[in-house]
């Protein structure tokens, strides 16, 4: 695995030793993350006799998806905080401790969802800490002026995601098979634990990335931090203790109340750009306008997508024969289809692009992954109607993540390109977390979905979210020429300024 330089220092497959440190880190932590996302959903529909909290799927789905949807939306303060009062080292170091002790109080014994909220509340504490400071750590590694080289580091680090993606869902579903939910998430944490080991023995290769703050609080900016940080969660926690003495609170309410804020906040921020005096140019203006149309076509992309761990899951604990090639699985086993996927398809769409060149745009891109999002789900709808005869094959569900993989890699990968591209330049920093709230706002909405399951059958369900999959791709595949066009006039003003196109 180690190579020795003409400068008889140790690599790691020709890259600084460092990024062996950071890829075993945010392996272990996406085994953990990955881990705990295979059987939270199941976990939380499964009956107190059987260990769960016992709640409705559509609950449980709703939850799971504000779930997911707030851990990409801390990213933008953990980036934050990171910047301006711990570093990248130790908000990495805090926030992988921080969602081991989230997965240590999951797996507590004990019946009841307190310790399950106090988990949950951990992990995403910790990850808008390690998520978005340990990708930051990874650049820092490298010279300025090593672009391909840094490039070519971070291809081999995400290939740490997928194999702790592809790995978390075999390991940790089969230990809580049969009702052993907490050893699930025992092994989520002991994942986690390891990442944190391999982080801390590697801390010398690291050569000082992220030790100290870009620009640190001064201790004034840091008192008024604490105070506005403390007042608003008195005023968070007050306002719940009110909600539930008022008799009203519910899971499925306060599901819907995040998911409303969620969806609030990029409505808001793209508002205060767009509407406040920020000397933006005209350029500057359409190629905004252009982004909202992308930011919204990849809300819709992620609302579909990520109902893997939830609506896809139950599906295929509930209505498939699982079984593979002859072999038992079990219903998280189906979570680790999407990465290997992606594993095998990341070089073929990456050839793809490069000789289809400029002839396919970024508009382009993403009305070709909500086709595929929506011909995934029309493909479930037509499986759902198989399965009210019985139990169907596992491979329906193999051939809708097959689809949906086509789709994610024709718009994931151009997601924080264009972000960067089409940012005003007094946003340019901020707008890179603002991709990530397109995830959020899809993972939420997503998650509310599951309560038309009261009005439609199963198939009607599914048809009905590829038909707006279907219907949001014919929009934004019409709309190409005048998003180009938006596109084509920002690139042009940015050129004409000096500043090369990201």
């Amino acid at each position: 695995m180690f190579a020795e330089t003409r400068t008889e220092e140790k690599t790691f497959f020709g890259h600084p030793r460092g990024l062996a440190t950071l890829f075993g880190t945010e392996m272990w932590e996406r085994f953990s993350w990955y881990g705990l996302r295979a059987i939270l959903a199941t976990f939380m529909a499964a009956s107190p006799a059987a260990s769960g909290l016992g709640l409705s799927q559509q609950t449980a789905t709703a939850l799971v998806g504000v779930y997911g949807a707030l851990i990409y939306l801390v990213a933008l303060p953990g980036g934050w905080i990171a910047d301006r009062i711990l570093g990248a080292r130790r908000a990495v170091l805090w926030g992988g401790f921080i969602i081991m002790c989230g997965h240590i109080s999951m797996a507590i014994p004990v019946n009841g969802g307190a310790f399950v909220a106090l988990g949950l509340l951990l992990i995403i504490t910790g990850t808008g800490l390690l998520k978005p400071n340990i990708s930051a750590m990874v650049g820092k590694l490298y010279p300025e002026d090593e672009d391909a080289r840094r490039d070519a580091g971070f291809s081999i680090f995400y290939l740490g995601i997928n194999i702790g993606a592809f790995a978390a869902p075999l390991v940790v579903g089969w230990l809580a098979s049969g009702d052993r939910w907490h050893l699930g998430f025992s092994a989520a944490a002991v994942g986690m634990a390891l990442g944190l080991w391999q982080y801390a023995a590697g801390r010398r290769h690291l050569r000082g990335a992220g030790d100290a703050p870009g620009h640190r609080l001064t201790p004034r900016e840091r008192r008024r931090f604490a105070t506005a940080a403390a007042g608003a969660a008195v005023a968070v926690a007050g306002a719940l203790a009110l909600w539930a003495a008022s008799g009203t609170f519910s899971l499925g309410a306060f599901s819907l109340v995040v998911t409303l804020l969620i969806v609030a906040v990029p409505v808001g921020y793209f508002a205060y750009i767009l509407l406040g005096s920020h000397n933006l140019t005209e350029d500057e203006r359409s190629g905004m306008k252009a982004y909202i149309w992308l930011f919204t076509a990849a809300a819709v992309f992620w609302m579909l997508y990520d109902l893997a761990p939830t609506v896809l899951l139950f599906f295929a604990q509930d209505r498939t024969d699982l079984s593979l090639f002859g072999f038992g699985i079990t219903a998280a086993t189906t979570q680790a289809f999407n990465p290997l996927f992606i594993a095998i398809l990341v070089p073929v769409f990456a050839a793809l692009w490069v000789k289809l060149g400029n002839r396919v745009t970024a508009p382009h891109k993403f009305a070709f992954a909500l086709f595929m999002n929506g011909l995934s789900f029309v493909v479930m709808a037509l499986a759902a109607k198989l399965a009210e005869q019985g139990r169907i094959s596992v491979w329906w569900l193999v051939l809708v993540y097959l689809v949906q993989v086509f789709g994610e890699l024709a718009l994931s990968p151009v997601g924080l390109s264009i972000t960067t591209r089409l940012a005003p330049a007094a946003f340019k920093g901020q707008m890179l977390g603002v991709w990530f709230i397109a995830i959020a706002v899809g993972d939420a909405v997503g998650g509310q979905t599951a309560r038309l399951r009261d009005y439609v059958s199963e198939p009607m369900y599914f048809l009905t979210l590829a038909l707006i999959a279907l219907a949001a791709g014919a929009l934004m595949f019409a709309f190409v020429p005048r998003l180009n066009r938006l596109m084509r006039e920002h690139h042009q003003e940015e050129a004409a300024a000096g500043s090369p196109p990201a």
